[in-house]
C-alpha cells in the first residue's frame, strides 16, 4: 500500500483499531518519516487499556515514541466530547514533539459515512467535503476503502482490537454505518465520492474568490466592518465562514454563522461574541476581529 506523506516528523493517531494499525504498519516502514505514536484513552469503554497496551507494543516493536492520555469521559460521553478532547491531545502532542502534522486512519468509507451523517443534518456544500486533509491534519487513506484495510491487514498479519461502541446504535454515526452502508451499491457509493469531488472543486473555487476580496479581508483574522456590512447577506456568509475557517475555528454550524453574521453587522463597537471554546468575534466600529480568548482589548 503506497501512501505519499512528505518526508518529516508527524504525530500519527493510533486508536488500536485495524484501521489506524494498518496506517501504522505502512508508514514505519517510511525511512524518511519520523513518527510519534499517539494513542488517547477516552475512558468510555471498561476494557480500553487493552487498546493502549496493544499500542504501545505496535510502538516499542517499530521502534517508535509512544505518548498517551487518559480522558477518563465515561460511558455517557458524546461523541462530539469525544473527538475535541482527542483532537485538543493530538495537537498539545504534535507541539510538543515539534511535529509538522497530525495523520490520521480517516478511510473512504469515514469519509462516505460523514457526507450521509451531514446530509441527515441538512448540511451545505461544505458538510459533503468536511472530511479531508487540512493544514495540520494528514488523512493519507481517504481513497482507500475499508475493505482494502482489513484485506491488508489479514495479509500482514496484523493484530487490532474492536471496539464495542462501533455497534452502538445510540451513536448517529454507528447507526449509519450499520444501517445505510451495507445499502451503498457500487453505483451509488461512486456517485456520492464523485458529489464529493465535484464539492470539494467547488469550494475551493469559492475560497480563491473570498480570498481575493481584499477590499474586505483586512488580515487572515481581521474584516473591514464597513466592507462586509456592504455585502449581500448570502456573501457575507460565505466570507464569514472563509475567515473563520483560516482562523481554524471549530465547527461553527449553519445557525451559529448567521448569528455571528447578524452581530457583526449589527453589535455595537467594543463587544465580543464566543465563536467556539478558543476564539470570540471582536466588533468595533471599523473592523471585525477574530482573535483567541484571552486577547484583551487596548484602549
Amino acid at each position: 500500500m503506497e501512501l505519499e506523506i512528505q518526508p518529516g516528523k508527524y504525530v500519527v493517531a493510533v486508536s488500536g483499531g485495524v484501521d489506524s494499525m494498518v496506517l501504522l504498519h505502512v508508514l514505519a516502514q517510511k525511512a524518511e518519516l519520523q513518527l510519534v505514536v499517539a494513542h488517547y484513552d477516552h475512558g468510555i469503554r471498561f476494557d480500553s487499556g487493552h487498546d493502549r497496551a496493544l499500542v504501545a507494543q505496535a510502538a516499542a516493536a517499530y521502534k517508535l515514541s509512544f505518548v498517551y492520555e487518559e480522558g477518563n469521559l465515561g460511558a455517557r460521553a458524546s461523541e462530539a466530547e469525544a473527538r475535541t478532547r482527542r483532537y485538543d491531545f493530538l495537537r498539545r502532542a504534535m507541539k510538543q514533539h515539534n511535529a509538522k502534522g497530525i495523520i490520521t486512519a480517516h478511510h473512504q468509507d469515514d469519509l462516505l459515512e460523514t457526507m450521509l451523517l451531514n446530509m441527515q443534518r441538512g448540511t451545505h456544500r461544505r458538510g459533503l467535503t468536511s472530511l479531508q486533509s487540512s493544514g495540520e491534519i494528514i488523512r493519507p487513506l481517504l481513497d482507500v476503502p475499508k475493505q482494502d484495510l482489513l484485506t491488508y491487514a489479514s495479509q500482514q498479519r496484523l493484530q487490532w482490537r474492536e471496539d464495542s461502541t462501533n455497534t452502538d446504535t445510540r451513536y448517529r454515526r454507528n447507526h449509519i454505518r450499520q444501517q445505510l452502508m451495507p445499502q451503498l451499491t457500487p453505483l451509488r457509493r461512486e456517485a456520492l465520492l464523485r458529489l464529493h469531488r465535484q464539492m470539494k472543486a467547488t469550494n475551493a473555487a469559492i475560497d480563491a474568490e473570498l480570498a481575493a476580496l481584499s477590499h474586505v479581508h483586512v488580515a487572515p483574522n481581521i474584516l473591514n466592518r464597513y466592507q462586509f456590512i456592504m455585502l449581500p447577506h448570502i456573501v457575507a456568509k460565505e466570507v464569514m465562514a472563509h475567515c473563520l475557517r483560516a482562523n481554524n475555528a471549530e465547527d461553527v454550524d449553519r445557525v451559529n454563522l448567521e448569528l455571528l453574521v447578524a452581530r457583526a453587522k449589527t453589535a455595537r463597537p467594543r463587544t465580543r461574541y464566543d465563536i467556539d471554546k478558543q476564539l470570540v468575534l471582536e466588533v468595533d466600529r471599523r473592523s471585525l476581529k477574530i482573535v483567541p480568548r484571552s486577547h484583551r482589548k487596548s484602549g
